[in-house]
């Protein structure tokens, strides 16, 4: 999942990026509404955390820009007045969820990953598949009963591949959904963390390598190659 935080105050803005990336959800940050527009006019962002009182553009123009261009990205509007006519008016632009400040880290993960899986088509939280399970809600893995230790790149690049259900993914696609956006295509991170990733799993292998392509959930028996 690719989250795109929005937030004018630098040191909550660090604190939520920080607190997202510890659960394996690749994070963008913008400080102003400006910022936030020409981020998301990239695409690739399922849920962007949009603090609503911005410099620059208002939050609830860049709240109306999302919802007029129908982007699948989720809204998940902050703001520091907890009163309810402020949660219907952000309600009203089109903001998916509504959160107040000060929130609980715990809450925010919470809502973020709800409004992830409402930004694809319906997804199961739990996903299995030979013997390796994936519980994309607790941000847990386990293969064969054992629980796996796994880094935030190693589980992104799990539950992408798992959720494309055998279909190819390629480098591109995993970087965008994957890595921060400073990330370089031309990098070896997607190699190494693959590799690192099998070991962990396990044998029989459950990734395969599609030369030129990209990488895929074993369909068969048997894993395919292994690079």
């Amino acid at each position: 999942m690719r989250v795109l935080v929005v937030e004018d105050e630098e040191f909550l803005a660090r604190m939520v990026a920080e607190g997202l990336r510890r659960d394996a959800i690749a994070v963008d940050v913008a400080h102003d509404g400006t910022q936030a527009l020409a981020k998301l006019d990239s695409g690739g962002y399922e849920v962007v955390v949009l603090d609503r009182d911005l410099p620059g553009v208002h939050g609830d123009d860049v709240c109306r820009w999302v919802v007029e261009r129908r982007l699948l990205t989720r809204v998940l509007m902050l703001t520091a007045s907890g009163a309810v006519h402020e949660r219907i008016a952000g309600l009203a632009l089109g903001a998916d969820d509504y959160l107040p400040k000060p929130f609980d880290h715990a809450e925010l993960l919470a809502r973020v990953l709800a409004l992830g899986r409402r930004a694809h088509p319906a997804l199961p939280p739990v996903i299995e598949h030979r013997g390796l399970v994936l519980d994309t809600a607790r941000r847990q893995a386990s293969r064969h009963g054992r629980l796996l230790s796994l880094t935030r790149k190693e589980f992104g690049v799990l539950e992408v591949l798992l959720q494309a259900s055998g279909a190819v993914v390629s480098n591109e696609d995993l970087i965008e959904q994957v890595w921060e956006e400073r990330t370089s295509y031309r990098t070896n991170a997607i190699r190494i963390t693959v590799s690192k990733l099998r070991a962990k799993l396990g044998a029989p292998t459950v990734i395969d390598t599609v030369p030129g392509l990209g990488y895929r959930i074993s369909r068969g028996p048997r894993g395919g190659q292994a690079q």
